[in-house]
C-alpha cells in the first residue's frame, strides 16, 4: 500500500493560469479588491503565477513578468510582481511571504537583477519584513494616454548577490504590472 501525503498549507504551485473566477475566490467580489481603483491604472497582467491551495481552496496568489526600465542612464529590464491576494480569512499566517518567496526563485532564472512591485502605503511594512527596499522617487509608468507619475509607492528587491538600484529618475517602459 502507498501512503499518500497532502501537500500542506504552504506547498507553492505554479499556475498555469490566473482567471478573474481565481480572484474572487481568494479576495471576494467585491469591485476594488486590491484598494487601487481610485490610482485610475491600466495594468498589464502577469505571465507567470504562484498560488496555494488549502483544502482544494486557492488562498493566495502572486504573478510576475519581465519588463523594460530605464534607470537613470540604465537601460535594463525588471521582473515586477503583481496581483500579490491572500484570502482575508487567512491573513497573518506566513501565505504572502510564501508565495512571493516561490515567485522570487522563479524571478531569478529570468535574468534581471531586481525585481519590482507597486503597493499601497500600508504595505509597505509587510513587503520590507519580505526584504523589498522602498524607493523614496516618483517613477514614471506607461498608460495609454501617455506617460504618468505612479501614485503608490514603489518598491524593489536584488534579484542577484551584488544587486544594488542605479542612481538616477526611474521610467517602467510598459504599462504597471
Amino acid at each position: 500500500m502507498t501512503d499518500h501525503f497532502a501537500p500542506t498549507s504552504r506547498t507553492v504551485l505554479r499556475l498555469t493560469e490566473y482567471t478573474k473566477a481565481d480572484q474572487t475566490e481568494i479576495l471576494g467580489d467585491g469591485a476594488d479588491p486590491f484598494g487601487v481603483a481610485d490610482a485610475g491604472l491600466t495594468w498589464l497582467p502577469k505571465k507567470d503565477h504562484f498560488g496555494i491551495r488549502q483544502d482544494g481552496r486557492l488562498v493566495a496568489h502572486t504573478g510576475l513578468l519581465q519588463l523594460p526600465i530605464v534607470i537613470g542612464a540604465v537601460e535594463t529590464e525588471v521582473v515586477g510582481i503583481g496581483g500579490v491576494a491572500v484570502a482575508p480569512d487567512l491573513r497573518g499566517q506566513g501565505l504572502a511571504r510564501s508565495v512571493v518567496s516561490a515567485a522570487l526563485d522563479h524571478a531569478r532564472t529570468m535574468g534581471p537583477r531586481f525585481g519590482l512591485l507597486f503597493c499601497r502605503p500600508p504595505l509597505v511594512p509587510l513587503y520590507q519584513r519580505l526584504g523589498w527596499h522602498l524607493l523614496d522617487q516618483g517613477v514614471q509608468v506607461e498608460q495609454p494616454e501617455g506617460p504618468v507619475t505612479m501614485p503608490l509607492r514603489t518598491m524593489w528587491t536584488p534579484l542577484h548577490d551584488g544587486a544594488y538600484w542605479p542612481a538616477g529618475a526611474v521610467r517602467l517602459r510598459s504599462l504597471p504590472m
